[in-house]
């Protein structure tokens, strides 16, 4: 979805903004879940952006004093709503805005389930550096195309009864086949919310995104996930 084609709803703002420094040289923004359909706003209290709040400080704690903006997606519904793709649009408002803010910097989309859809789909936006998709929701027929060129790591528990591991698997393959350089994380006794081995998520998906954005190094096997070609799975199961 490029950013030219977004059409923002007046009075709306998708960009909510938790950190952001002076003169920053990068960014991530933080999606939450939401559900099918469902075309009023997310509920009080938003149990979903709650969630992701932990994530959130984890990225804030391991980015400290690099002059990372840090934002959150605001979305107007609660759901995806079908060929609306209203978290899609959400996320795509808030990188325009972004990039209006800052400039072209450097940016990793972090989201869970249907916020990792959203994330996905607006990978393809310039400004994109990265994505690290959190038991995301990859419907089949998905598009990817669009991800060619992009870092793009997943996280799915094996317990999750939600969204399906397989199904993840199946798009970040078709992505690589796209030119999306891609690897994967499986979390073992983890289920769709996270909660079970919720540190170790934190810290996977803080220290992913700093990787990302080249703020430190990547763990080995996902560096060499990310190194592989081809549509095949390898590189898209690594034990966390």
């Amino acid at each position: 979805m490029e950013a030219q084609a977004v059409l923002r709803p007046a009075g709306h703002r998708a960009l909510v903004w938790r950190e952001r420094p002076a003169t920053a040289g990068a960014a991530v923004l933080v999606l939450h879940g939401g559900q099918e359909n469902g075309l009023r706003g997310p509920g009080t209290p938003n149990l979903p952006g709650q969630r992701m709040r932990p994530f959130a400080r984890a990225v804030e704690r391991v980015t400290a004093g690099r002059e990372v903006a840090v934002g959150v997606v605001r979305y107007r519904c609660r759901g995806w709503n079908g060929d609306r793709a209203d978290a899609a649009r959400d996320a795509a408002a808030a990188l325009q805005e972004l990039a209006e803010e800052l400039g072209p910097v450097p940016t990793v989309l972090v989201g869970h389930s249907m916020g990792g859809r959203a994330a996905l789909a607006a990978g393809g936006h310039p400004c994109v550096a990265g994505v690290v998709a959190l038991a995301p929701w990859c419907p089949a027929g998905e598009p990817y195309a669009h991800l060619g060129g992009r870092r793009v790591v997943v996280l799915h528990g094996d317990r999750d009864r939600v969204t399906a591991p397989d199904d993840t698997v199946r798009f970040a393959a078709l992505a690589r086949s796209a030119g999306a350089r891609t690897a994967g994380y499986l979390v073992a006794g983890s289920g769709h919310a996270m909660l079970r081995r919720a540190t170790a998520w934190h810290r996977a998906t803080a220290a992913l995104t700093a990787g990302l954005l080249g703020l430190r190094g990547l763990p080995e096997d996902v560096s060499a996930a990310l190194a592989l070609d081809g549509p095949g799975p390898e590189g898209l199961r690594l034990p966390l």
